[in-house]
């Protein structure tokens, strides 16, 4: 029995997972509908972990569980982009001052290859996998700092401005503005200089609002 329970529990996980990431990365657009059936069938699951999953991601408001009507994917709702913006920024500038202190030489070569790895994102045209990169640069300073609980917290409270910033990527091919403030912030850390790093990280995290009005403008339909 309670092994059934682990397998049942970890299934859940992994349909959680999935679909959240699915979302994010607009595999899974606003407004669409998509059904425990589908999802369980795609992934070869039975139905009890995926309406699980469905719930979490409710409580996330990624999903919109409507009674007799379906499960809709929650358009981008602007108040929780903001919310969940704003929770980053003030978090992440601590996080930065801190790292100039706690930062190693293994540490420093983690995020030079990773910046290594979004120039050559660039290059190739992948704005998925530049958002995973984007993601694992921030993630490696969280763990810096021995903030890794901290890190999961914010990521659960970032969906909705996560999915923003990949519509970024996806429609404005201006990419190379986001790298170069993760070399700026890289450099700043890495000389110890925790003013300006701190002031780098909060321009970063406030690039995608200067354009989520011109998004919302031209993608209506995505939003709340």
């Amino acid at each position: 029995m309670i092994s059934k329970i682990e397998f049942v529990g970890s299934t859940r996980d992994y349909v959680y997972r999935k679909v959240k990431d699915q979302i994010i990365n607009w595999d899974y657009k606003p407004g669409v509908k998509i059904s425990e059936k589908e999802i369980a069938d795609k992934l070869n699951v039975s139905r009890t972990p995926v309406r699980e999953a469905f719930l979490q991601l409710a409580q996330e408001e990624l999903l919109k569980i409507v009674p007799q009507s379906g499960t809709i994917v929650s358009k981008i709702d602007l108040e929780l982009v903001e919310e969940g913006r704003f929770t980053r920024e003030h978090i992440e500038k601590a996080i930065t001052r801190e790292a100039c202190e706690k930062l190693d030489d293994n540490q420093l070569i983690l995020l030079k290859t990773n910046i290594a790895m979004q120039e050559f994102c660039i290059e190739k045209g992948s704005h998925s996998r530049l958002f995973q990169l984007d993601e694992e640069f921030h993630q490696i300073l969280f763990d810096v700092c021995n903030k890794k609980r901290t890190w999961e917290l914010i990521r659960k409270m970032n969906s909705h401005f996560d999915r923003l910033r990949v519509l970024r990527l996806a429609r404005n091919h201006n990419w190379n503005i986001v790298v170069d403030q993760h070399k700026e912030i890289f450099t700043y850390i890495s000389q110890s200089k925790p003013d300006l790093a701190e002031v780098k990280m909060e321009e970063h995290i406030k690039l995608v609002i200067v354009e989520k009005e011109e998004l919302k403008i031209k993608y209506p339909e995505y939003f709340k």
